[in-house]
């Protein structure tokens, strides 16, 4: 199965529906299997005196609320029908988290057959009990979260009427950008092991590797934050990637599932021709005589490997020659 890779548009778009469009453009050109934004009314999301994260401040403007911050950041009905629309126009999955319970049933009639739960809902049981009961395929992140949190939101989540294997769960670190002594990728094979279900990581440190390093430890998806220009106004910017190193970082995990192959350890096909060239032969080391013993002294390998082994040495040694050989000649 190939990785399943996310853009994460989010609230990147910045209110506009032309930059949406232009970010979906991207994601689709990049090769990503979905582009993902976010829906939520502020109103049901956070209180009006709410104070925002350290990284939001960093970013965006000081003095706003994250009330503030987040209501011009909403995407309404008419523009969500019409990303869907432009994304079925550009062959790309439209994807979105929801970040409410009314938002839920918004995407839910809009037709999404995959949901998204962001890091902040994995403790909020009505949200996953509804959730849950849309039996559809599920994409759990896990950012500040511990196993015992996961292990009830998983159960929540299939109690409810989730089949399991349609829930994969995404290792995540919630600051941004993430520092690399804070993404204990490892975790994320702790995850998948402890409770048996397809995992994924959803990175927002700077630059892609983590990504890629995810993929070779088996993530099954990946979900990454990209802008159109990282000094652009707004909280998530600069913590994601750049159209062009959005693209890279796609076609390095598409090689990565590549060059993983299978466990069969064997050669390739584009090397078995190097086989007869690379390898060695049993030849004699010096002229012999028929009727001389071959010794190690008078026996040894060299280049082109078209002949018998020298692992077979062993079965010559002690025993007499029965034919002459020049220098170099390979043993029959």
């Amino acid at each position: 199965m190939s990785v399943f890779i996310i853009a994460e548009a989010g609230i990147n778009h910045n209110g506009s529906i032309s930059i949406a469009k232009k970010l979906i453009d991207i994601a689709a050109k990049a090769g990503a299997d979905a582009v993902k934004f976010q829906t939520f009314n502020a109103e049901n999301l956070v209180t009006k005196n709410a104070k925002k994260a350290k990284y939001q401040k960093r970013n965006d403007n000081k003095k706003e609320s994250q009330f503030d911050m987040l209501k011009k950041l909403e995407l309404s009905p008419l523009m969500h029908k019409t990303l869907l629309s432009y994304c079925k126009k550009k062959k790309i999955l439209f994807l979105s988290s929801p970040f409410d319970l009314q938002s839920i049933n918004f995407l839910k009639n809009l037709g999404l057959k995959i949901f998204k739960v962001p890091s902040g809902e994995i403790t909020n049981l009505p949200y996953l009990k509804k959730l849950g009961k849309l039996n559809k395929k599920i994409i759990l992140s896990t950012g500040m979260s511990n196993m015992n949190e996961i292990r009830d939101a998983l159960n929540i989540l299939v109690k409810s009427g989730t089949k399991k294997n349609n829930i994969t769960v995404l290792h995540a670190n919630t600051e941004y950008p993430t520092p690399m002594r804070d993404v204990n990728l490892r975790s994320m094979l702790s995850i998948g092991k402890a409770f048996n279900v397809n995992y994924g990581y959803s990175d927002h440190t700077l630059g892609s590797e983590v990504s890629v390093a995810a993929v070779a430890l088996g993530a099954k998806c990946i979900e990454k934050h990209f802008t159109l220009n990282c000094k652009m106004k707004g909280p998530d910017h600069r913590a994601s990637l750049e159209p062009r190193d959005l693209k890279k970082m796609i076609h390095a995990i598409r090689n990565i599932e590549i060059a993983l192959g299978s466990r069969l350890k064997r050669p390739s096909k584009s090397e078995t021709a190097n086989i007869k060239i690379v390898r060695k032969s049993l030849v004699a080391s010096r002229n012999i005589k028929r009727g001389e013993i071959f010794t190690e002294k008078n026996l040894t390998a060299k280049r082109p490997g078209n002949g018998l082994s020298p692992f077979k040495i062993i079965k010559f040694l002690g025993k007499r020659s029965l034919k002459n050989y020049k220098k170099d000649q390979q043993i029959k």
